[in-house]
C-alpha cells in the first residue's frame, strides 16, 4: 500500500499543463464538464489517500487496536513510518476539511446576502443608475433564479443588439448555474495545491459557454464578439466597475477578453488533436489515481484481516 497510496497525491501535478490547453481545444461545455469532473475526482482520491495513510498509524494505538480486534500490528506501512505518516496525513485531512468548510460557508453567506433585493425589485434585470459601465450575473440561493445587474453607463455604451447579446451572456451564467462550477473548483483546490491551477481554465471555459449562448441568442457571432469587446473596453476605460462585485458574481468583461473575442470570430486555429490529447490526459489521470486508491484500499483491507488473525 505504501507505494500505491502516493499516486493520488502526485497525479494532480500532471493535470495542470493539459487543463490549460483544454478550454481552447474542446467545446466550452465539454471543457467545463471535464474540468469539473477532474477536479472533483482527484480531490476525492487525494482525501482517500490521506485517510489510508492515517489508518496504519492509528492502528498502533492500543485503543484502536482493541476496537479493531488486532492480534498483531498492521503491516501496511513500515513501523518506523506509521505514526509520523499518520500524524501528517491527519493534519492535512483536518486542514482540507477546515478549508472546504470555510469556503462552503462563505459562499452560502454570500448567496444569502446577494439574495436580498438591494438592487431594485425582485425582477431578473436590475438597472443601476451609474455612469460607470458595468454588468454582471448575480446568482441566487437554491430555488432562486438570480438576477442580472447592469448600469446605465453600460447600456449607453452599447448598441441595442449588443445590449441583447450582453444580457444573453449574463443570463446564460444564471441558467447554467455557472457559479456552482466555480465553487466546485474552489473546494477541489482546498484538497490539493495543484488543483488550484484548474480555477483559471474553469473560469475561462465558463465565460466561453456564456459567449456561445449569447451568439446563439442574437444569431450573430460578430455582434456577440463586439458586445463583449466593447463592454470590456468601456469598463476598463472608466477605471473599474461601478461597485465592488459580490464574490459569486460573473461578469462578461472578466477573463482574457481578446481570446474570447477571437474564439467567437473563428480566429483561433482549430486544434482537435491537442484537445483530444488534453482530454485523454485528464481522463487517464483520473483513471490512474482512482485505480491506485482502490489498490491501496485493497492492500490495507488485506493488512487489517491479517492483523485480526484472519486468513489473507
Amino acid at each position: 500500500m505504501i507505494y500505491a497510496v502516493w499516486i493520488p497525491l502526485l497525479v494532480p501535478f500532471l493535470v495542470v499543463p493539459a487543463a490549460r490547453r483544454l478550454a481552447d481545444a474542446l467545446s466550452p461545455r465539454r471543457a467545463v464538464r471535464l474540468l469539473a469532473a477532474t477536479g472533483a475526482g482527484l480531490a476525492v482520491f487525494t482525501l482517500s489517500a490521506l485517510a489510508l495513510l492515517v489508518v496504519p498509524g492509528a492502528g498502533r494505538l492500543s485503543a484502536v487496536a482493541a476496537a479493531g480486534e488486532f492480534v498483531r500490528p498492521l503491516a501496511a506501512v513500515e513501523p518506523a513510518l506509521a505514526l509520523p505518516l499518520a500524524a501528517v496525513a491527519l493534519a492535512l485531512l483536518l486542514g482540507c476539511a477546515a478549508g472546504m468548510t470555510r469556503a462552503a460557508r462563505r459562499h452560502w453567506a454570500q448567496l444569502h446576502r446577494t439574495a436580498r433585493p438591494e438592487h431594485g425589485d425582485d425582477s431578473e434585470l436590475a438597472v443601476l443608475r451609474d455612469a460607470r459601465p458595468d454588468a454582471y450575473a448575480l446568482p441566487g440561493r437554491p430555488g432562486s433564479p438570480g438576477r442580472i445587474v447592469v448600469t446605465t453607463g453600460m447600456l449607453h455604451a452599447l448598441e441595442p443588439a449588443e445590449r441583447d447579446a450582453l444580457l444573453a451572456h449574463e443570463r446564460a451564467h444564471l441558467t447554467g448555474r455557472h457559479h456552482l462550477y466555480l465553487v466546485a473548483a474552489e473546494l477541489s483546490a482546498r484538497c490539493h495545491p495543484a488543483l488550484r491551477a484548474l480555477r483559471a481554465p474553469m473560469g475561462y471555459a465558463l465565460e466561453r459557454c456564456a459567449d456561445e449562448a449569447a451568439a446563439r441568442a442574437v444569431g450573430d457571432r460578430a455582434v456577440a464578439a463586439r458586445a463583449i469587446g466593447r463592454a470590456a473596453l468601456a469598463a476598463r476605460t472608466a477605471g473599474g466597475p461601478a461597485e465592488a462585485h459580490p464574490a459569486p458574481a460573473l461578469a462578461a468583461a472578466a477573463g482574457p477578453v481578446p481570446r474570447r473575442v477571437a474564439a467567437l470570430l473563428g480566429r483561433t486555429a482549430a486544434r482537435p488533436r491537442i484537445g483530444r490529447a488534453a482530454a485523454a490526459t485528464l481522463i487517464a489521470c483520473l483513471a490512474v489515481s482512482g485505480a491506485a486508491a482502490l489498490d491501496a484500499t485493497h492492500d490495507l483491507h488485506s493488512s487489517i484481516e491479517a492483523a485480526q488473525g484472519e486468513a489473507p
